[in-house]
């Protein structure tokens, strides 16, 4: 696999310190030192026109005098400098930058303008840098310490990512005393080049690195922050710490749903769909660390507690309860199990209270039964030193047991003299240890919720469910209707029309503009019926007294239209009236209220919400949050969270709610919120729904223009599953062949075609001699992000069994214009048009995203795919640095 571009940047072989000094207590004097004593092995080049050398080493006077070109320039200068050293690190042919100088854009107007002119003169000679304002980077294997922290940094597989310089170096302080050591630490300051998105790309390829810990203060780039960051939890569990608000947040004040959505939200909203875990403190992200050091794998949410003291027990369940974490239910094989090994006076449940004259012997076996529990998804042992405890001996039989198992075994060892030989133990096995039972038990929840959140990470529903077909085309025109007479908020009739349009049930409707239009049509319907004002410029009604409900004669239709034309002249002089909404009286007396909504975040597009509904829905501020696109396992998640959902059981005389109904309004809302990147906000409030079903009985709309685009879920932070690409075709011999977007699913289908590839074809493929993918390279290749990527299979069916005959797979390159591409078929399936069809199909794909150049690599004695892509019309030159490839390429 080719490196990644930012390879030499984070691996940098030779350093030039601009700005280096023996200046005592200076960034740069710092800087240089920890370059030359934390063992780093590279060239170290000091660069400063004041000095002729610095401590002992020559020192330069700019980027032109340095003896060759470094592949990375630390720059440590005062601000007002360093756009005019950037500009000489480019003209001498370095690549990769770090600015740690302050006195930037938060100087104020002018340091923004001055890191406007280094971003312009940074991409005029294509330098890809980190900073301004930040602490600079450290990879301890290769010993590179380019930051002006003090203190050493221990080697380990945990990258830790910050905005802040402060926490980064209260961090390693932290984890120097516990004995955790980091592959990278990446202080992105300003982020006025690299930020996060791209960073966490690296890491994701980076082999020393398993798992990535983020403090993060705001984000500028959010729809590439959300694809890096959904590409890298598929493989590497992620930890973060989110403070503050989106920058370019607004909140919106138009609908229930944008009072009710703040930007916090959405982000938890994006952390549940990312597949990562977000924690509230840093002393959260420090336990997280020093779980995530020990590699323990998380698989469900059930914990089982062992100790040797009833009150530690108790307080551990307490916060178990107030987090959501399951206190695990033993199976009866494992409280026989417990009987015959434990005291008569145990607990004889879950928390297991041992006794407190416990000894090794008895947590060996309570632990042993836990972990080999089907019932128990990880296990949190306690101590409480007793007159007649040996701590010691109890944490080397945990140690023992633990390293049998691959549940996650956290240890709470309480005290301080008596206990620290038993930490000291667990420390080296690698076993989170903690000396109090809340933050034990929040890990474990960090860990759950990592393996929750990974199972949404594996949803990939499609932009359309399996129902009838909506009429997108229609709802379409009433936008565009709307848009053309210069209107962003949609009338009632309008926005139920839209929800028609995508099969939502709704209540009639129709508008009255005199009472005696609104006397037939109430006659016309059938008493009784509601009425209600239609005007663009009020949004809640019920606050103008223009809500009537059971009208039941034509008399009492008359007089309540005259009553709320005089109410509304009275309250709001100032709103313009489009008649009154007239529609039935819906009498269903088990229903409960609800409120489905949508609304657009400023930076990450559109949010679907769900909560308790009608006139008082701001007051309970009952709801829950998600991005779409969703499925039934995703809507049922949403509605799951939030306070309402129990209503929707069985309560008291009121039959269970029809959930399939509900389930699929929400799969309706996501259908319009994918089809239709016109919507800005969108209530449903209320939706009735019982056990007949569900009846949206009011609904607000509000539209923006949108300029085209070529990717048609651009809107979208997560791009839905391309079900509009699948194809069918069929080959020479009458075989009927699907070809679609690849799948999390697929990963098995995937794996068996590799394994049925001959060497020859695996070598041709991945130019090396691979047997089977590894479970990180199959996540790799079947989870992939269609917003930057797309692998199309071609499949058969065969004996009732579903065949892949060949893949066809692009990367969308860093400019956004090209993309790398890659193809593979089968060895029995060769010579039937497989492979031409293929590239075709990818080719046109790629055209839809706006892709203007394919390119590809392919060794010359793949004489087969060289013959094939010269038949597509792609250019094949020589490699610049390998004979034994050539370069292919084609515009689209």
């Amino acid at each position: 696999m080719p490196q990644h571009y930012l390879h030499p940047l984070f691996n940098a072989r030779s350093v030039a310190v601009f700005g280096a000094s023996e200046r005592e207590g200076s960034v740069a004097s710092i800087l240089f030192n920890n370059l030359r004593t934390a063992g780093y092995s590279g060239q170290v080049y000091a660069v400063n026109p004041k000095h002729d050398t610095v401590y002992g080493t020559r020192c330069y006077a700019d980027a032109s005098q340095l003896p060759e070109t470094p592949e990375l320039a630390l720059i440590a200068t005062p601000a007002a400098s360093v756009v005019q050293i950037m500009e000489e690190c480019g003209q001498r042919g370095i690549r990769h930058a770090i600015v740690l100088s302050a006195g930037f854009r938060e100087v104020g107007a002018a340091g923004l303008a001055m890191e406007e002119a280094l971003v312009a003169v940074a991409k005029k000679h294509g330098i890809r840098f980190i900073g301004p304002n930040c602490l600079g980077i450290q990879r301890p294997a290769i010993g590179l310490n380019a930051t002006f922290s003090q203190g050493a940094t221990l080697v380990g597989d945990l990258a830790l990512v910050s905005q802040s310089g402060a926490l980064c170096t209260a961090m390693l302080d932290w984890a120097e005393t516990n004995g955790i050591g980091f592959s990278s630490v990446i202080s992105t300051g300003a982020s006025a080049d690299l930020d996060f998105g791209e960073i966490l790309d690296y890491l994701a390829c980076d082999s020393q690195t398993r798992g990535i810990l983020l403090y993060i203060e705001g984000i500028r780039d959010a729809r590439r922050f959300m694809s890096a960051l959904r590409a890298t939890a598929r493989f590497k569990p992620v930890v973060m710490v989110k403070v503050g608000r989106h920058a370019a947040g607004s909140k919106a004040v138009l609908s229930h749903t944008g009072s009710l959505v703040g930007s916090d939200a959405v982000f938890d909203a994006l952390v549940r769909r990312a597949g990562v875990v977000r924690v509230n403190t840093i002393l959260q992200l420090f336990a997280s660390a020093r779980a995530l050091s020990s590699h323990i794998q998380p698989t469900g949410n059930r914990l089982a507690i062992v100790t040797n003291g009833g009150g530690p027990g108790v307080m551990a369940t307490d916060c178990a309860v107030d987090l959501g974490v399951r206190l695990a239910e033993l199976a009866p094989a494992s409280i026989d199990t417990l009987n015959a090994a434990l005291p008569a006076n145990w607990s004889h449940g879950n928390p297991l209270d041992i006794i407190g004259d416990a000894g090794a012997e008895r947590y060996r076996a309570a632990m042993q039964a836990c972990l080999a529990d089907e019932n128990v998804d990880g296990v949190l042992v306690m101590l409480t030193p007793q007159a007649m405890t040996k701590p010691t001996e109890a944490a080397q039989a945990v140690v023992e047991v633990a390293q049998t198992s691959s549940k996650p075994v956290l240890t709470c060892w309480m005290g301080e003299a008596q206990v620290a030989d038993g930490r000291r133990l667990f420390k080296q096995a690698g076993i989170p240890y903690f000396t109090t039972p809340e933050p034990a038990v929040e890990v474990f929840s960090y860990l759950s919720a990592f393996y929750e959140n990974q199972r949404q990470l594996m949803q990939t529903p499609g932009p359309l469910s399996q129902a009838a077909a909506p009429d997108v085309e229609g709802a379409r025109l009433i936008i565009e209707n709307a848009l053309a007479q210069g209107r962003h908020l949609l009338n009632e009739v309008e926005s139920k029309a839209l929800l028609s349009a995508f099969h939502i049930p709704i209540a009639q409707t129709l508008i009255a503009r005199t009472p005696m239009e609104a006397m037939l049509m109430a006659q016309q319907m059938g008493f009784p019926v509601v009425m209600k004002i239609n005007s663009p410029d009020i949004t809640h009604k019920s606050d103008v007294n223009g809500v009537r409900l059971g009208l039941s004669s034509g008399q009492a239709v008359r007089a309540a239209f005259t009553e709320m034309l005089a109410d509304i002249a009275r309250l709001r002089p100032d709103a313009a009236l489009d008649g009154m909404v007239i529609e039935p009286m819906s009498v269903r007396p088990h229903a409960r209220e609800v409120l489905l909504g949508m609304t657009s975040d400023p930076v990450l597009g559109p949010v679907i919400v769900f909560g308790a509904g009608g006139v008082d829905v701001e007051a309970f501020k009952d709801r829950a949050v998600t991005l779409p696109p969703l499925n039934h396992y995703l809507a049922r998640d949403l509605i799951k969270r939030t306070r309402v959902a129990t209503l929707l059981g069985p309560f008291r005389n009121r039959p269970p709610a029809d959930m399939a109904a509900l389930e699929n309004v929400l799969l309706r809302l996501s259908e319009m919120v994918c089809e239709l990147p016109w919507l800005s906000e969108l209530d449903i409030n209320p939706l009735l729904v019982d056990e007949h079903g569900a009846l949206a009985l009011d609904a607000r709309v509000i539209i923006a223009p949108r300029v085209p685009s070529a990717d048609r879920y651009g809107h979208m932070a997560i791009h839905p599953y391309p079900a509009h690409l699948v194809t069918h075709w069929q080959l020479p011999g009458g075989n009927d062949v699907l070809i679609r977007p690849i799948r999390p699913e697929d990963a098995e289908l995937t794996q068996d075609f590799v394994r049925s590839l001959s060497e020859e074809t695996k070598y041709f493929r991945f130019m090396d001699a691979v047997r089977e993918l590894s479970p990180s390279t199959l996540a790799r290749l079947t989870q992939i992000d269609y917003t930057r990527e797309m692998a199309l299979l071609a499949l058969t069916e065969i004996d009732g069994k579903e065949v892949e005959l060949g893949v066809a797979r692009y990367a969308i390159n860093l400019d956004g214009e090209s993309c790398e591409f890659a193809l593979v078929v089968s060895d029995h399936w060769h010579k039937q048009g497989i492979g031409h069809k293929l590239m075709d199909v990818l080719m046109d794909v790629a055209r839809g995203k706006g892709i203007k150049t394919m390119e590809g690599e392919v060794l010359t004695i793949n004489h087969s795919m060289l013959h094939l892509v010269e038949s597509l019309g792609f250019h094949i030159e020589p490699h610049p640095e390998d004979d034994g490839v050539r370069r292919v390429s084609r515009s689209l």
